[in-house]
């Protein structure tokens, strides 16, 4: 749990300000707020002849003379923007959004391809954050051969997969109630106790967050008398356009992620629900890059800092500023993420294979051979190459049936249904054979 900040006194306070001015030390000052610190890390960092607590006063005072207030309901929340948040903000305003560099980063013709994974990629991880128990290979044969889910582990990923298509498909709405409930009905879909709950706002008070290991309570929702109101505002500040002072529009998705995670209006499912409006907000918006982040891949790799920053925000006195920060660096690991995943597939695409024009061989058969070459074991079925294309089922099917003619696939019968398909026997001789003109 999060200990507790010191209480002030006008005698601290005006120490606090003293140091403030004091020339000496604004290389703390910077330190401590390059990474937004709280109390249980600045207290470490106070100079011996400084008292730790007057440290942290002028820390806060520091803050304070920058804040941007946000109110919700009878809550009123702040943030204050630090230079290492406004580089963050500046690097992503240049590389999310707009159309210039689109093709730099990602090519083109590999846009499906890289968005299925991605999206394939975030409904994992945001599902194995709430518990869903499965691994990365057998959640994505699933997905790609639209296979039924097998357990509740497996439908949570599949319900974050169709709901992140669903955003896609709907991300120039305005925000609203209706919309926010059909969101949660997706993310939800057979996996509550009750399956009323899908998609209903909580009708009593008896949900609240818990400390796994200790038990304690860490979070107490509002009352659920005040969560219409308090989703109306939400939805309010999400839609407003034109406010004063200006809200950058990425730390607005970073606070209706929190919004949304503090009034807590569900059952279950709130922590889904509140990142899928975040990407929700920032596709709006036009940061079309946030598709390819797998955001949540990289929160479920330390998820005790992610819940950290939710409970510094409430022992600060509801200071945004700790969960702001930390999804700003998160957007940033995702990004770094996506930039050495696109590095490795375009090496990978080197290794392409270029055929004489009079086999008719095109660029989707040319790169099915070439994973067939480096991954033998790999079974190949219509949905498969559908989804990892962007294509239809036709199309998917002609190209495997063309690499059949060729020699390089052999049909393997699954079920009644469906038919896989398995390198051939001969398959090393005859790409040989392909390759020699």
């Amino acid at each position: 749990m999060i200990e507790d900040t010191p209480k002030v006194t006008s005698n601290i306070q005006t120490k606090a300000l003293n140091l403030l001015i004091d020339a000496k030390y604004p290389d703390i000052f910077a330190r401590i707020n390059r990474d937004y610190l709280y109390w249980d890390k600045v207290k470490y960092l106070a100079p011996k002849d400084i008292d730790p607590v007057v440290l942290w006063h002028a820390v806060k005072i520091q803050r304070l003379l920058n804040e941007v207030r946000i109110k919700c309901g009878h809550y009123t929340f702040h943030y204050t923007i630090t230079s290492q948040m406004q580089n963050l903000l500046h690097e992503f305003d240049m590389n999310f959004g707009g159309n210039l560099g689109t093709n730099s980063i990602i090519p083109i013709k590999n846009h499906t391809d890289y968005l299925v994974s991605s999206i394939m990629e975030e409904a994992i991880a945001s599902s194995q954050m709430e518990g869903a128990s499965t691994t990365r290979r057998v959640a994505k044969d699933m997905l790609r051969r639209k296979l039924k889910p097998k357990n509740k582990g497996q439908q949570m990923i599949l319900n974050n997969y169709n709901t992140i298509q669903y955003i896609i498909d709907h991300q120039a709405d305005d925000f609203n109630i209706s919309r926010i409930l059909e969101i949660h009905r997706s993310i939800t879909n057979k996996t509550l106790d009750d399956p009323a709950d899908e998609g209903r706002i909580r009708t009593d008070d008896n949900v609240m967050v818990v400390n796994a290991i200790t038990g304690e309570i860490a979070h107490t929702p509002p009352p659920f008398s005040q969560i219409e109101l308090l989703l109306k505002e939400v939805c309010a500040f999400a839609n407003r356009d034109v406010e004063e002072p200006f809200v950058h529009p990425i730390i607005k998705a970073i606070i209706i992620h929190f919004l949304l995670s503090f009034i807590h209006p569900f059952v279950d499912g709130n922590g889904r629900t509140a990142r899928s409006l975040f990407y929700w907000y920032l596709l709006k918006k036009g940061y079309w890059l946030t598709e390819y982040l797998s955001i949540s891949r990289i929160i479920y790799k330390n998820k005790s800092s992610y819940e950290k920053a939710f409970l510094y925000v409430e022992h600060d006195e509801y200071d945004l500023s700790y969960f702001n920060h930390y999804n700003l660096k998160t957007m940033r690991a995702a990004y770094d993420d996506l930039k050495a995943y696109l590095q490795r597939k375009i090496k990978e695409q080197e290794g392409e294979y270029t055929f004489a024009p009079h086999y008719n061989i095109n660029e989707r058969q040319s790169r099915l051979i070439w994973i067939m070459n480096e991954r033998p074991q790999t079974l190949l079925t219509v949905n498969e190459v559908t989804l990892r294309f962007g294509i239809t089922p036709k199309t998917a099917r002609a190209d495997l049936k063309r690499l059949v003619e060729l020699g390089l696939l052999t049909p393997l019968p699954i079920n009644l249904r469906t038919t896989g398909y398995k390198r051939a026997e001969l398959f090393d001789e005859r790409l040989k054979e392909l390759l020699r003109f």
